[in-house]
C-alpha cells in the first residue's frame, strides 16, 4: 500500500514514513517524525520533535502530538515522545514530549483510546489499553497502567502513579497514588435548594413558588418514608400546583439515574431501596 499526502500537507523530506500512511489536509509533520506502518493522521493535525507513532495509529484533526513540553525547567533538549500501536488519538488532544528533569521521554502505550481535549503532559508513561475520556489531564511525570479507566475532565497532579485496571470517575482531582484495581469517586454535586431568583424572574406567583418550596423539603431526608410514600404524600397535600405537578412528572418519569435530592447529607445507599418501587410501579 502507497503513501497518501495531501497536497496541503507540509511533511518535512526527513520525516520517515512507512508503507500505508496517510496524511490529511493541512497536517503538519516535523522533520525527526516516524509514522509506522498505515498510521492515519487526519487533517489539520501537528506532529513535531523526535516522535516515533506505532502501527495503525488513527490520529483525529486539531491534535498536537511532539510538541515542547510546559515546563519552566525545559531548555530546548532533544527529548522524544513515542505512541504505541493501534491507538486512537482523538480531536484536540495534544501530547507533549519528555524533559531532562524527567525521563526525557513521554511514553503512550498501544491500543490506548484518548478522547477530545484530553491532555499527557511531559514524562508521562501510558500502559496499554489505557482510556482517558474527554478533557482528561495528566500533569507530568504521571505513572499510569494498563487497563486504566481515567473519566472526563479528571485531573492527575503531576508524579502521581495509577494502577493496573485502576478506575479514576469523571471529574475527580487526584493528587495521590492510586493502588492497582482501585477506584477513584468524586464528589458529585448535591441539590442546594431551588432556583427562586430565576422563578420570581419568569412571573411564578408567590402560591407557585411555596408550595415548592413545601414540596422541597418534603423530599428531604429528613422526613421518614420512601421517595414513593414522599411522592404520594406531596401529590395529596400540594399536588394542585403547576410547578408540583411539573415536579411529580419529571420524578416519575422512570429515571435511568439517582435523583439529586435535598439535604447534603442525603445518603445515596438508600436510593435502590427508595427508588426502584417507584420505577417498578411505573412500569
Amino acid at each position: 500500500m502507497s503513501i497518501q499526502i495531501h497536497p496541503t500537507a507540509v511533511v518535512a523530506k526527513e520525516a520517515k514514513l512507512s508503507e500505508g500512511v496517510s496524511i490529511g489536509p493541512y497536517t503538519l509533520i516535523g522533520p525527526y517524525v516516524t509514522l509506522k506502518e498505515n498510521v492515519k493522521v487526519h487533517s489539520h493535525v501537528v506532529i513535531e520533535g523526535r516522535t516515533t507513532i506505532g502501527a495503525e495509529t488513527e490520529v483525529f484533526p486539531f491534535v498536537g502530538l511532539g510538541l515542547p513540553p510546559q515546563s519552566i525547567h525545559y531548555k530546548g533538549e532533544d527529548s522524544a515522545l513515542e505512541i504505541g500501536e493501534k491507538c486512537l488519538i482523538r480531536e484536540h488532544v495534544t501530547i507533549h514530549r519528555g524533559t531532562a528533569h524527567g525521563h526525557m521521554k513521554t511514553t503512550v502505550g498501544n491500543e490506548c483510546f484518548i478522547m477530545i481535549g484530553s491532555h499527557i503532559g511531559h514524562d508521562c508513561i501510558i500502559g496499554n489499553h489505557v482510556i482517558m475520556a474527554n478533557n482528561a489531564t495528566l500533569g507530568g511525570h504521571v505513572i499510569v497502567g494498563d487497563y486504566v479507566n481515567i473519566g472526563g475532565l479528571a485531573a492527575i497532579h503531576q508524579f502521581v502513579r495509577i494502577g493496573a485496571h485502576a478506575m479514576i470517575s469523571g471529574t475527580a482531582g487526584v493528587n495521590e497514588d492510586v493502588i492497582p484495581f482501585g477506584m477513584i469517586m468524586a464528589s458529585r454535586s448535591k441539590l442546594e435548594g431551588l432556583n427562586l431568583i430565576g422563578m420570581k424572574r419568569r412571573g411564578f406567583d408567590r402560591e407557585e413558588i411555596h408550595a415548592l418550596r413545601n414540596a422541597f423539603k418534603l423530599l428531604s431526608r429528613k422526613h421518614k418514608g420512601t421517595l414513593e410514600s414522599k411522592l404520594d404524600q406531596i401529590q395529596e397535600t400540594l399536588g394542585n400546583a403547576q410547578t408540583v405537578r411539573e415536579l411529580l412528572t419529571f420524578i416519575k418519569g422512570s429515571p435511568e439515574r439517582r435523583l439529586s435530592l435535598p439535604d447534603d447529607e442525603w445518603d445515596y445507599a438508600i436510593s435502590k431501596s427508595t427508588q426502584e418501587p417507584l420505577r417498578a410501579a411505573n412500569a
